[in-house]
């Protein structure tokens, strides 16, 4: 897509990042971001929580921090009562105030489909924006959440997901990538690259990154965190469109063990909702990393590193 090309847009189309953001000053620039979907659980309010906190995490992926919120919502009036809609933008708000944020206005339109998210403004220093496009050979990469909501939403909507598992899967979805955007963000340890896990799956994410920069990135299986029952129900074909599509699109580059078993490359493309941040720091920094992550009560794991080499994806 072309545009209108300004030297105060500093982040854009070019990268695939999370948001754009516009220079206003020496010290300010903007950082402007949107995001909505489909209900992805049954109850209303958990549902305007994981909306909202999967918004808001694309302000924390590029090193920033959110200002203010509007609400955008799709909802079928003479189909759902109103107190439906309340309950989703309670969720809404509590993540909001949970974030230290208003939520300033919004829109909304009549459809047959619900559908709400938010359009999130933040502040970042020009100087300090982290886009995904940074990562250096040897860096390691660190992810924040477990992979399968994608698997595990799907179960819930078909109505074979374990009570335990749709228990971790909406709490993880809900929960803001707060604590480890601004850990991310304090400066205490460099940063080379940070996005957000969600709808292109760790794989999609992983693989702008490594095209982004140049690099190749190579992944350790056995260290990536997934939830407990996603790859049992993986093997049943409890598999979201989402999922197979990344697996299709991202699948050519990106070069899998001898006899890795299909439903375990669909885990690692599996489409997230509000998943964890992933970033490439310094291989000498991970343990300063590792210790202020669990000090805001983030389980880190390094789940790979960067390398030289043709832009790709080597699972070990």
């Amino acid at each position: 897509m072309k545009t209108r090309k300004d030297p105060r847009a500093l982040v854009g189309f070019g990268t695939h990042d999370d948001a754009a953001v516009y220079q206003l000053s020496a010290r300010e620039a903007v950082v402007s971001t949107v995001d909505f979907f489909p209900p992805v659980v049954d109850d209303p309010f958990a549902y305007g929580q994981i909306a909202a906190a999967n918004a808001l995490s694309d302000i924390w992926a590029m090193g920033a921090r959110p200002l203010f919120a509007l609400n955008l919502v799709a909802f079928p009036t003479k189909a759902l009562p109103v107190d439906t809609l309340a309950r989703i933008l309670e969720g809404g708000q509590d993540k909001a105030d949970e974030a230290g944020i208003p939520i300033l206005g919004g829109h909304s339109v009549d459809d047959p489909e619900p559908k709400y998210g938010m359009a999130v403004t933040g502040l970042v220093h020009p100087k300090r924006i982290l886009t995904n496009a940074g990562g250096r050979p040897g860096d390691a990469l660190i992810l924040t959440k477990p992979l399968g909501s994608g698997i595990a939403t799907t179960a819930i909507k078909r109505g074979i997901a374990p009570p335990g598992l749709e228990r971790r899967v909406i709490a993880l979805m809900s929960t803001l990538n707060r604590a480890a955007g601004e850990v991310f963000a304090s400066g205490k340890f460099p940063v080379h690259a940070l996005t957000d896990v969600t709808g292109f799956g760790l794989l999609g994410h992983l693989a702008e990154m490594a095209l982004g920069a140049r690099v190749q990135a190579r992944l350790f299986l056995e260290r990536v965190p997934i939830l407990a029952g996603v790859p049992a129900l993986a093997e049943q074909g409890v598999i979201p469109g989402g999922t197979e599509a990344n697996l299709e699109h991202f699948g050519g580059h990106v070069r899998f063990p001898a006899g890795l078993p299909v439903p375990i490359r669909l885990v690692l493309a599996d489409a997230q909702t509000n998943g964890g941040l992933l970033a490439a720091i310094p291989a000498r920094d991970v343990a300063r990393a590792e210790r202020a992550l669990s000090r805001v009560g983030v389980e880190a794991a390094v789940v790979g590193r960067l390398a030289r080499g043709r832009p790709a994806i080597h699972v070990e």
